[in-house]
């Protein structure tokens, strides 16, 4: 594993160079990874602080893949040379640091990297945002993320002072003592990254403010790592999550139900696809608590399936922003009579965020469903409810934006090109035929 994380180091001064070389090594060293897979009983690859299983193979290998997606996405620094050599360097030290997090045993270092991801993505915002209000979004992210984070590095020096060791893996055999405050501030950092309904605020504001590739990576990865910290952590702490797991499932639902009743308010596509993250990540959050290996399996699907199928739908909203230049449904209408080709894609993603089969979404909500169903019928209620109004945010983001008539200043601009619909081939295709070997997500228990 560390041999293509030297490898990148290396290459940093011919990445800044040339953008198509970039380009065209990260999709090489996206397929490389895949020709990794192995057979994983545990952790694989251990060296010092080092390891790796099928949980972490799968988020680095969305990590590359996103990447790589996002230098394709922002030709526009290219073509503008707006700063060029400064973005790759930065997403490329943004995939190094998402690397060493999914990669380590030591629960100190994956908060360093954990809370180090957080830099360039706020350089990103800062640097290539689209408004002056993308200062007040930054600082809302770091803000959220950073004060949440506080408390679980003083746990962390707390279980050091007290088991002198930060392993995962020898941390999970050994019976802790931890009270619910100590609980709070180890899964706070985690809840806020995810991010948790009552914390999700920071999300939208990141989102509209941050242009495509930083909408992209911070949908398609940055909220997985709340998701895998959590995962991680609740091995060490399973005796006591138990405990307290009723309390997380309700306020999930809940705040699902709540988030997708917003989304159908929404007139901004950036707004209503962020909020619809949050509605997914709360029924993702669900299933992790109940602790069963449906719900923690299909949570990973739902991460996995989830970063391809939103970082799709925050480019399509940027295909349409740079040609109409603006990102509201009552603007951007109509647009299946200039761009007819697009309206497929548009279709095609609006079933996926919907769970449409044969989706990766759709193994994911079947196994988050059953899990939550044994858990207490009482979920039903709000389940059924999550899964209609999912389906009637999505085909209303469709109906809104590609019916209608559109607007007479939207009549002079460029049609769409290869670049895009290559793009959208390569978030569509590992999206639905990735069920196709499913067991890369369902046996990582």
């Amino acid at each position: 594993m560390l041999k293509y994380f030297f490898m990148l180091f290396f290459m940093i001064p011919y990445f800044c160079v040339n953008w198509t070389y970039t380009q065209v090594m990260f999709m090489v060293l996206a397929f490389f990874f895949i020709s990794e897979l192995g057979t994983f009983d545990y952790f694989e690859g251990l060296s010092v602080g080092m390891g790796l299983d099928l949980m972490s193979y799968t988020l680095i290998l969305l990590s590359i893949w996103i990447c790589g997606l996002m230098l394709m996405s922002g030709e526009t620094v290219m073509i503008k040379n707006f700063y060029k050599e400064r973005f790759i360097f930065i997403l490329i030290v943004l995939l190094m640091f998402l690397l060493l997090s999914f990669y380590t045993m030591n629960l100190f270092l994956f908060y360093v990297f954990f809370e180090g991801s957080l830099v360039p993505t706020f350089l990103l915002i800062l640097g290539w945002g689209y408004q002056s209000e993308r200062l007040q979004a930054g600082i809302y992210l770091l803000f959220y993320t950073l004060v949440s984070s506080l408390p679980l590095l003083m746990m962390i020096m707390h279980l050091y002072n007290n088991m002198h060791m930060l392993n995962f893996y020898n941390l999970s055999w050994i019976k802790l003592d931890f009270n619910l405050i100590m609980f709070l501030f180890t899964y706070m950092a985690f809840l806020v990254k995810l991010p948790m309904f009552l914390v999700h605020l920071w999300l939208p504001k990141a989102h509209v403010e941050a242009p495509v590739f930083g909408s992209m990576i911070l949908a398609g990865v940055l909220l997985k790592l709340g998701g895998y910290g959590i995962l991680r952590v609740s091995k060490i702490l399973y005796k006591y999550i138990v405990n307290y797991s009723f309390f997380f499932i309700i306020l999930s639902l809940i705040g699902g139900v709540l988030i997708s009743l917003n989304c159908l308010r929404q007139s901004d596509m950036k707004l209503l696809i962020a909020y619809s993250s949050v509605s997914h990540m709360g029924i993702m959050l669900g299933g992790i608590f109940t602790f069963s290996s449906w719900g923690v399996s299909s949570a990973l699907t739902m991460m996995l399936s989830h970063g391809l199928c939103s970082s799709g739908l925050f480019f399509l909203t940027n295909v349409g922003y740079e040609r109409v230049g603006s990102r509201s449904l009552l603007l951007s209408k109509g647009m299946i009579h200039l761009l007819p080709k697009l309206t497929l894609w548009w279709f095609l993603f609006c079933a996926m965020n919907m769970a449409a089969p044969p989706s990766l979404n759709l193994l994911s909500e079947i196994g988050l469903i059953n899990s939550l169903v044994s858990w207490s019928s009482f979920t039903m209620i709000s389940l059924g409810l999550m899964s209609f109004l999912a389906a009637g945010y999505s085909l209303y983001l469709f109906s809104f934006s590609q019916h209608g008539k559109c607007l007479y200043s939207t009549y002079s601009f460029y049609t769409s090109n290869i670049r895009e619909y290559t793009l959208l081939w390569l978030h569509w295709i590992p999206l639905n035929f990735l069920i196709l070997n499913s067991e890369l997500m369902l046996n990582w228990l």
